[in-house]
């Protein structure tokens, strides 16, 4: 799996919405190898969307469609000095099913890593416990890029259950597990996606 993210300051939300709906109803029947599409508006007005492809291959054949061009142009207008951030992610994973479009909350974390294999692993060794203590969580992905960028996408059933679990007690191999992830992260930015928009390919 390939995992292309995008990411600005949106200036002009309707228009945006607009944009959004026209890829999904006239672009994406012709976009081979796309799998879907997590999206959403977070609180300080970033709009990050993660594109989930087959492959690279896959993901640079839809880039240079022209009708991908052409919409890709009208879409920059609603953001901040016409900027959006892209980032490509090669190595792209799941955990616990990926995501779902039964998800009411995500919250894509940012940031840069020393071991980004090492957090695969951990996020596989947590995955039984968390299936168990975490009923709300419905899975995720993780996706890395460049020299050492990371962005995660955990996917809930409900913010309200997501504020609650967070704060329960966790036993002492899940706790280790998670204070050795976290010491493997830094310059880490968290981003609620409070009204996900979830798009999965037609088939």
């Amino acid at each position: 799996m390939f995992i292309q993210v995008m990411q600005g300051k949106v200036t002009d939300e309707e228009g945006l919405n607009r944009c959004l709906d026209k890829w999904v109803n006239e672009l994406q029947p012709e976009a081979i190898g796309f799998l879907g599409t997590t999206q959403g508006l977070c609180d300080d007005g970033t709009f990050i969307a993660l594109a989930r492809f087959e492959s690279a291959e896959a993901a640079k054949r839809n880039s240079q469609r022209p009708e991908q061009g052409a919409w890709w142009a009208e879409a920059q207008r609603c953001f901040e000095g016409g900027k959006i951030e892209v980032m490509d992610c090669p190595e792209a994973t799941s955990w616990m099913g990926g995501g779902s479009d039964e998800a009411k909350f995500v919250q894509v974390i940012e940031g840069h890593t020393t071991n980004a294999s090492r957090m695969r692993e951990i996020m596989n060794e947590a995955e039984p416990q968390l299936r168990e203590l975490r009923p709300e969580i419905l899975g995720g992905t993780l996706g890395t890029y460049g020299k050492d960028g990371f962005v995660e996408a955990v996917y809930f059933s409900s913010e309200s259950e997501a504020r609650s679990h967070e704060k329960m007690h966790r036993p002492a191999e899940l706790q280790s597990l998670f204070e050795e992830e976290s010491r493997l992260r830094a310059d880490v930015s968290y981003y609620d996606m409070h009204k996900p928009m979830l798009v999965t390919a037609k088939r």
